[in-house]
């Protein structure tokens, strides 16, 4: 008795191929091949490529919140005067930020002060954030030490301001011009408050990436901001910087007990976390409406298949009358089915992940045919379009590809495994 051949053996694949190859003359169907591979090449580079810009947006969202912000706000609580005003100022800051300091896992704690001005300079104004920070913590700011694009001298910072490149824009000055700042809350006279009007030379000018830090912030050394704010002796919170900022939940409790009673905490989560859960959820969505369009691509196997199965009927019944047994049959067609799936795949993953690499380019070419204008920081907050690739969204896109392709070629390939020889050779 013949020993039964081992499943996907040689010449399985043998007569898979030539199946595949054979040209419309022959009873093949190269054309819907074609037509298959191409569409599952560009619906999982399209997956790749969508995946990989997510990914670049919320790394570079999480990059510029955690480089260019606080990862914990120390605050203390809020307490009203005597004269019923709302007053939460830290008196005893230095010792909380040195106490806050020796917490494991706490790279760096700074006392700040913080209040909106308006800056003015040639006639022309704009709304800033001012920051009151000493210059050695002010080095300690990732994002603004080693910012995208800089200049002037950080080194400098004591003798002046440091503001963002948006603020700089907006106001047309450049290092060594002078800024005057408005604060309504100023000089307390006999009178009343009167606004209080100071210039400042720019000493350094950064660009962190992120347009509503760029656009808004202003850095003051300390002593001169408590001098502004009327904050003397006294700061509004204390910046904490943590060596695993998404461990920040972890931290919480140990920053509480170190900066003792009367304290609240803000973290960079609570800041961001709703947005980063909605980027989350739009991935989520995108990746489930990319992948009908992959199932879609993958619905040409069956199409394709349909007619080869058709077209080799008078092939199927020779080799069933010759011995192939049925499920011989079955991987033949399935074989056809998962070589498209397969190559289409691994297509797909090099044109994505070149879009992906390349992006730079790409995007440049686009918005020079489009006429410029395509991006605006102002609108998503990046000065460019990110992308990272990663391997878990490609091996994601690789497996949705290749289950697809698998799962619907099951069903041609039984059905030419089922074809009664008999019926496929008589009008033969």
């Amino acid at each position: 008795m013949a020993a039964t051949p081992r499943p996907f053996a040689g010449f399985e694949f043998l007569i898979a191929w030539r199946y595949l190859r054979a040209r419309r003359a022959e009873g093949g169907v190269s054309v819907m091949t074609w037509i298959s591979f191409l569409g599952i090449a560009l619906a999982v580079a399209a997956l790749i490529a969508t995946l990989a810009v997510r990914s670049g947006f919320r790394h570079e969202f999480v990059g510029t919140i955690l480089g260019a912000n606080p990862h914990i706000s120390v605050y203390d609580q809020v307490e009203t005067t005597a004269a019923g005003q709302v007053d939460r100022v830290m008196e005893d800051y230095e010792a909380v930020a040195q106490a806050v300091a020796q917490v494991p896992g706490v790279i760096h704690a700074a006392a700040v002060i913080r209040g909106q001005v308006m800056a003015t300079a040639g006639g022309r104004n704009a709304g800033v954030e001012v920051v009151g920070i000493a210059p050695e913590d002010l080095a300690e700011v990732p994002l603004v030490a080693e910012p995208e694009v800089a200049r002037g001298d950080i080194g400098r910072f004591p003798e002046g301001i440091a503001i963002g490149s948006g603020v700089a824009r907006e106001l047309g000055v450049g290092i060594g011009d002078r800024v005057r700042l408005i604060s309504p809350d100023g000089a307390r006279t006999p009178f009343g408050t009167s606004p209080r009007v100071s210039a400042y030379e720019v000493v350094y000018i950064f660009q962190v990436g992120r347009w509503d830090i760029d656009r808004i912030r202003v850095y003051m050394p300390f002593g001169e901001a408590q001098t502004y704010f009327n904050r003397d002796g006294v700061a509004d919170e204390i910046e904490v910087m943590l060596a695993e900022p998404e461990e920040v939940r972890r931290m919480i409790v140990p920053i509480l007990q170190a900066a003792g009673g009367g304290v609240s905490i803000w973290t960079w989560e609570d800041n961001s976390g709703a947005f980063l859960q909605a980027l989350q959820m739009e991935d989520n969505i995108m990746f489930i409406i990319l992948s009908i369009l992959v199932l879609i691509a993958t619905m040409n196997i069956v199409s394709g298949l349909i007619m080869l199965v058709k077209n080799k009927s008078r092939d199927i019944g020779i080799l069933r009358t010759m011995g192939l047994s049925e499920g011989s049959v079955l991987r033949v067609f399935f074989i056809c089915g998962s070589a498209i799936g397969v190559a289409g795949t691994i297509a797909g993953v090099a044109l994505g992940s070149a879009f992906a690499i390349w992006i730079d380019p790409i995007f440049a070419a686009v918005n020079w045919l489009a006429g410029g204008g395509v991006w605006d920081p102002s609108v998503r907050f990046l000065s460019t379009l990110p992308a990272r690739l990663e391997w878990g969204d490609v091996l994601s896109a690789v497996a949705l590809s290749l289950g697809l392709s698998f799962a619907v070629t099951i069903f041609p390939a039984r059905r030419a495994a089922r074809m009664n020889p008999v019926e496929a050779l008589r009008y033969e």
